[in-house]
Formats: structure tokens, C-alpha cells, sequence
């Protein structure tokens, strides 16, 4: 524990990782609601979490052939544990507070990359 705390006083404290957690989740949640129901997440705005953000790909219940695309694709791009929960499926996003910024744009222009190419 005592590292973990370490780093983020390192980082710039708890008020740091609030200011990028929510500069993550915004990332990834503008891309899900700027798709025009090409990604559906399945939760209302006031529920959403900043640390686990789960979403369908190509309608409210899945594609689960652009999902196995987008899974694949992504794991190519060394982007990984994306794959939801056995039991709901689609696509989970963990913006764990080691995952940076950076990364979260990464997946953000990969999202709207995969869905440019679907959308011809």
C-alpha cells in the first residue's frame, strides 16, 4: 500500500487522479454518445462509473461480429481486457487510475477509427 501511495502523491495526490479519471471517462463517453448508436452504453449519464465504462457495439444488444472485430483489432494495437463480463458480454473499459490519459485518447481515435470503417 505504502507504494501505491507513494505514487500518487508522485502523480499530484488524490486531486490529480480525480482530474484525469475524469478526463478519461469524458474521453471514452464522448466517443460512446457522439456515435449515434453505433456504441450503446447501457447505462443513464447519472450512473455512470469513471472506472469501468461497459458499452455495446452496433446496437443496444451487440454485433457480435463487430464486437469480435473490435476486440481483435484492438488486442493487435496491445489493447487488452476489453472483453465484458462473461455473463453481460460487449465491451468493458477499466480506466484503473495506472492507466493513463494518453492511453484513454489512444482507445478514444482507435473507437472512432473502427467506427469510420463500419460506417461507409
Amino acid at each position: 500500500m505504502g507504494l501505491v501511495l507513494q505514487w500518487i502523491k508522485k502523480c499530484g495526490g488524490a486531486q490529480a487522479m480525480e482530474q484525469n479519471s475524469i478526463a478519461k471517462s469524458k474521453l471514452i463517453y464522448d466517443v460512446i454518445d457522439g456515435s449515434h448508436g453505433f456504441y450503446v452504453c447501457p447505462l443513464a449519464s447519472i450512473c455512470r462509473s469513471r472506472m469501468n465504462i461497459p458499452f455495446r457495439i452496433g446496437n443496444a444488444n451487440g454485433d457480435c461480429t463487430l464486437e469480435t472485430e473490435f476486440l481483435d483489432k484492438a488486442a493487435q494495437r496491445n489493447m487488452l481486457s476489453l472483453k465484458g463480463h462473461r455473463s453481460v458480454g460487449g465491451i468493458r473499459v477499466s480506466l484503473y487510475n495506472a492507466v493513463t490519459v494518453e492511453e484513454a485518447q489512444k482507445l478514444a481515435e482507435f473507437m472512432i477509427n473502427f467506427m469510420k470503417e463500419h460506417l461507409v
